[in-house]
């Protein structure tokens, strides 16, 4: 069973979640391509970073979800961030550097974030709608939220699309 992201449930509202995540490192990659390219565009480096692919050749397992960001609401920017969430209680001074100079590490802090989950494939129409949903229902909730949209895949390509099980995350300001 592939680890998750941790987190605790602060409230439940009828359409998401506020949830408080604990700190993480993410190994991330920055792709200048569109949304149906951009993970698979960063997924060979992150992959092999966590095979071996660093200076000291360890082994560093697989956690989900696979994250792809864009740091701003503007949805047209083919500008994303797409990471591994590091094995709980990795710390930034303890894990190796990569060998690919695209892979770069970064320590996130506790934070708060609202989320919501859907099924299927998490193309850029379907994750784009959820997000929107997700942004609206914290507006009628008048909670603050950042700009930072994070599509949360927790499945393998190769499973069948229906099946698929996504979440969409946002960071909140409480």
């Amino acid at each position: 069973m592939t680890k998750r992201q941790e987190f605790t449930v602060i409230r439940t509202y009828k359409d998401f979640e506020i949830r408080e995540y604990l700190p993480c490192v993410l190994a991330e990659v920055k792709v200048n391509a569109e949304y149906s390219s951009a993970t698979s565009a960063a997924f060979g480096s992150l992959f092999r970073y966590i095979s071996q692919g660093n200076k000291t050749s360890e082994k560093i397992a697989m956690t989900a979800p696979v994250i792809a960001a864009q740091k701003s609401d503007n949805y047209s920017s083919n500008e994303w961030f797409v990471s591994f969430v590091m094995p709980s209680g990795s710390t930034f001074g303890y894990l190796p550097d990569p060998n690919d100079p695209q892979v770069k590490l970064r320590e996130l802090a506790a934070e708060t974030c609202i989320s919501t989950s859907f099924r299927g494939r998490a193309t850029e129409g379907l994750s784009m709608k959820v997000a929107n949903q997700l942004r609206a229902a914290a507006a009628r909730e008048n909670i603050a939220l950042s700009a930072e949209t994070r599509i949360c895949r927790f499945d393998p390509p190769f499973k069948p699309g229906f099946m698929h099980y996504n979440e969409i995350v946002i960071p909140a300001y409480l």
